[in-house]
């Protein structure tokens, strides 16, 4: 079907579903399949909603088949009559649909596995256009399309649900893309810092370069990490290809900065304590005070974290200092059987949150203690409060040298 080659630079997102236009769901989708295009060069133009009503989609297909080289959508590949994705790009590139042979063999196939009885509404999700070839959707029952343009544009659906658009988009939409050709050839690299602010990363890195065009280097403050994202292109002046460039850039950034590297890419605390836990077959038992769960919470789908408890501050009048963290850490650790216990008390006041735990490996006879007091308060306060907790865990392994935080103030220990 295709009679043009076009390299797939521009792209529009529309997320179907009345759902989300009424408020009932937040489009999780737009924002993580716009962040994997940027990063791979594709211009992202627009990001919808709409509500399921045909007309609309399909005069957004229309629009978006006219000005973008890339559509994708997220929703509206039910059985149900208001599922009406293929119907309305059915409508804008003007051929009908189908029931495609092959689609309902495996479609029948998979509610028989399932012991499910086939209804005749379910036969709209094996309904093909000819310009369109199914995505395989090994996690639900709505196949994706791929819809190939005369003149080299694309169109893919997806399905709504993150946990069927996420492997149909990563393992079949997404290779295809990158055969079509894809973006202006950029590489990028995120590092995800800790332990320092994000004027004193702007004044190590310097203007030179910070305002350099390859490779880009931009910082990115997150709840959780400070990223440095070093995005890089092909250097046709001297040869270079973008991943030369990377590199090149990469160590730069690191020879200033490494000490405060923690982690790359998209990886989590809970993933760096995992994979901790995981290299020194060890189990950790975890006792809060005064934070309102918020270690259980960036913590708890860590398997080798064997428990939680939780506690208020009211027997030590809400003062840190005197929660007795070592002893609780301890005492954790010796009821659970893990081999490392840790306890954390924190108290949020208007201006500061004020931070004190403490790690004990009962088979070592050893503890270390934390003190500090973080510029972050309230909720969010308590959220860096056991972001700091992990990251004195994780230091007491061996997993970073600890760098000293200039964001934080320091307190005597108590």
């Amino acid at each position: 079907h295709v009679t043009a080659t076009r390299p797939i630079r521009t792209a529009e997102l529309l997320a179907v579903g009345s759902e989300l236009t009424n408020g009932e769901t937040r489009d999780s989708n737009g924002g993580e399949l716009a962040g994997f295009l940027a990063q791979a060069g594709i211009k992202v133009v627009r990001i919808t909603a709409l509500q399921d009503d045909l007309a609309a989609v399909t005069e957004a297909f229309e629009r978006a088949l006219r000005e973008v080289d890339l559509v994708i959508t997220t929703g509206g590949l039910g059985p149900t009559p208001d599922d009406l994705t293929r119907e309305a790009i059915a409508a804008a590139v003007g051929e009908q649909v189908a029931v495609d042979p092959e689609q309902e063999t495996w479609l029948r196939g998979l509610f028989e596995r399932r012991g499910m009885r086939f209804s005749d509404v379910n036969l709209k999700q094996a309904w093909l256009i000819p310009s369109a070839s199914a995505l395989p959707n090994p996690n639900g029952t709505a196949p994706g399309w791929w819809v190939d343009r005369p003149d080299g544009r694309v169109a893919i659906l997806l399905p709504g649900p993150p946990r069927e658009m996420r492997p149909m988009w990563q393992n079949h939409a997404w290779p295809r893309l990158v055969e079509r050709g894809v973006g202006d050839g950029r590489v990028a690299k995120v590092l995800r810092l800790y332990g320092i602010g994000e004027s004193v990363v702007a004044e190590k890195l310097g203007d030179e370069m910070l305002r350099a065009a390859n490779p880009i280097v931009a910082t990115y403050a997150r709840a959780d990490w400070l990223d440095v994202k070093i995005t890089a292109f092909p250097s046709p002046a001297d040869g270079r290809t973008a991943e030369a460039v990377l590199a090149e850039g990469e160590a730069a950034v690191r020879a200033i900065l490494d000490t405060y590297i923690w982690a790359e890419g998209e990886t989590t605390w809970p993933d760096l304590l995992h994979e901790l836990a995981r290299k020194n077959d060890i189990r950790i038992a975890l006792v809060e005070a005064g934070t309102g769960g918020t270690l259980a919470a960036l913590l708890g789908e860590v398997p080798q974290v064997v428990r939680f408890t939780v506690h208020g501050l009211g027997d030590w009048d809400g003062n840190v200092a005197d929660c007795p963290v070592q002893v609780m850490a301890h005492e954790a650790a010796k009821e659970t059987g893990a081999d490392v216990g840790m306890a954390m008390a924190a108290h949020t006041t208007p201006t500061e949150t004020l931070v004190r735990a403490a790690v004990v490996v009962p088979a070592m006879d050893a503890v270390r203690y934390l003190d500090i007091s973080l510029f972050q308060h309230g909720r969010h306060g308590l959220q860096r409060a056991a972001i700091a907790a992990t990251a004195h865990l994780l230091e007491t392994f061996g997993a970073r040298k600890a760098p000293g935080r200039p964001s934080d103030r320091r307190r005597p220990k108590g």
